[in-house]
């Protein structure tokens, strides 16, 4: 066994590895010729899609920069947990092991910081350790694993989830280890304030790639367009009428108006009825009676007025909330993972890393503060169930929402995606009426909430909803995708 750390004397297999996917080896490469221009910056940001190959790169990175010992930072227990079975060697499912990238029988040697277990030895030890992001909020600058580490341990910084990394806790992080490299990945670069994650954004991929490859579902919006609204008017109690273009316009401007849509029996039950259609489509045309709807609530109570609604229509729907116990979520995520629901509702619960392939309808019902936590939400539903087969049925999702939920607008951080990211982008959010929703749900006890007149704005008659859809990719880039897909026989 060589002295030298590992990511420098080991020769993983990149070039040619089939087993890798385009993505991950474009990425790599990028990475490489990032860092050998010493003019860059110290720190580089990867997009890659939801289900290209994240996680795997992460494990890559290291031997791109030829690292002497990385720190790899997960935004959650979750996904710092997967991370470190990607590292290590006795898990069958190890990433250099499964994708041939090392031969064996030497490996980097993994190590974890989670609360009191880890020894320093451990660390020292180590080529990669992996943490979560609140191991770092433990003391914050006071904390006592990172108080006890020289300023050069870590040579190099990896954020999973890198739109979390504008965060205090890991400025703390870039001023305690002030030579070491910082490479983010991320399926956004934004962050839910807008705020776009540090670093050269050096290597994206298209979305319209990603569905083309079959790495990604196919996505098309469902919005449901009332052809007349009436409303109750906050400002002298009168019942108007107005027309969808008025609903629209409202519905970005006025932020009461656009929390009574998202919040009424009528927009509910519409929203409701329209999903479990499509799931029923969904299901026909597949035949998989495994697929299932997420739902997006504004809060907790949001959260049950929604179960109610499809348990009533026939559906077993149930939800998890931060506010539960976490022995009722991980029950509810059990009976998700067992196929014993149709529908799991939820209040930004479900985010990064987490995989599901079979929720192929997502209900808009909550607001989106910013772009970032919508792409996430609508990522839970991208994750293909049949890899790399396009034009495969089972490969197909819907997003749901109602046209007065709000307009999200594209901003200036789109001129750091390529140009097809910025049209898929738009193409769910410009052009396509989607609620936006807070970085925190509404607490019934938050002062102003209590002090909120709640027949500010009233709906009383809906009117009548037709189903507008709008596809993911132009014309042209859907004839491409389903081409790259040859149906077996």
């Amino acid at each position: 066994m060589s002295d030298e750390p590992a990511f420098q004397h080991l020769i993983p297999t990149i070039d040619g590895n089939a087993r890798l996917r385009e993505p991950q080896t474009e990425a790599y490469d990028a990475i490489v010729d990032h860092f050998d221009d010493i003019n860059n910056h110290r720190e580089a940001g990867i997009v890659l899609p939801v289900g290209c190959g994240k996680s795997g790169l992460i494990t890559l990175a290291p031997f791109a920069l030829k690292a002497r010992r990385v720190l790899v930072i997960a935004p959650g227990l979750r996904i710092a947990t997967q991370l470190l079975r990607d590292f290590n060697p006795t898990d069958p499912g190890m990433f250099y092991r499964k994708c041939e990238v090392l031969p064996g029988p030497e490996y980097p040697e993994p190590a974890e910081i989670r609360g009191s277990k880890t020894n320093r030895s451990d660390l020292d030890a180590a080529d990669v350790v992996v943490t979560n992001i609140q191991q770092l909020q433990r003391g914050g600058a006071d904390n006592k694993w990172l108080a006890d580490l020289p300023e050069d341990f870590f040579d190099l910084i990896l954020f999973d989830e890198g739109h979390h990394n504008v965060a205090e806790s890991c400025d703390v992080l870039r001023a305690k280890f002030p030579a070491a490299r910082i490479v983010s990945f991320s399926a956004t670069p934004t962050r839910s304030d807008g705020r776009l994650m540090s670093g050269e954004i050096v290597y994206t991929y298209p979305i319209y790639r990603a569905v083309q490859q079959g790495f990604v579902k196919h996505v098309k919006g469902l919005v449901l367009n009332p052809s007349s609204l009436r409303y109750v008017r906050r400002e002298d109690g009168k019942e108007v009428e107005v027309s969808l273009d008025e609903v629209r316009r409202l519905g970005e401007e006025d932020a009461d108006f656009r929390r009574s849509i998202v919040s009424s029996k009528e927009t509910l039950d519409t929203i409701v009825d329209a999903s479990i259609t499509e799931l029923r489509r969904l299901r026909k045309a597949t035949g998989e009676n495994h697929l299932k709807i997420i739902a997006s609530a504004l809060n907790m109570e949001h959260c049950k007025q929604i179960v109610k609604a499809y348990a009533e229509r026939g559906q077993h729907a149930d939800y998890i909330h931060s506010r539960e116990d976490s022995k009722a979520n991980d029950a509810v995520l059990d009976k998700l993972e067992s196929h014993d629901l149709d529908v799991i509702v939820q209040v930004r619960m479900l985010g990064e890393g987490f995989d599901h392939p079979y929720l192929s309808v997502a209900a808009v019902f909550s607001i989106f503060a910013s772009l970032s936590p919508f792409v996430q939400f609508v990522g839970r539903i991208m994750r293909v169930i049949k890899q790399q087969a396009p034009g495969d049925p089972l490969n197909y999702g819907s997003v749901v929402f109602h046209a007065g939920a709000n307009t999200v607008k594209a901003w200036e951080d789109f001129k750091d995606f390529a140009e097809a990211d910025q049209e898929w982008f738009k193409l769910l959010t410009e052009d396509v009426p989607v609620g936006i929703q807070p970085s925190r749900e509404v607490d019934p006890t938050d002062e102003m909430a209590r002090n909120r007149d709640p027949d500010a704005v009233r709906i009383v008659e809906p009117g009548t909803v037709t189903l507008q859809e709008l596809p993911l990719l132009s014309d042209g880039r859907l004839k491409d995708a389903l081409n790259c897909w040859q149906r077996p026989g």
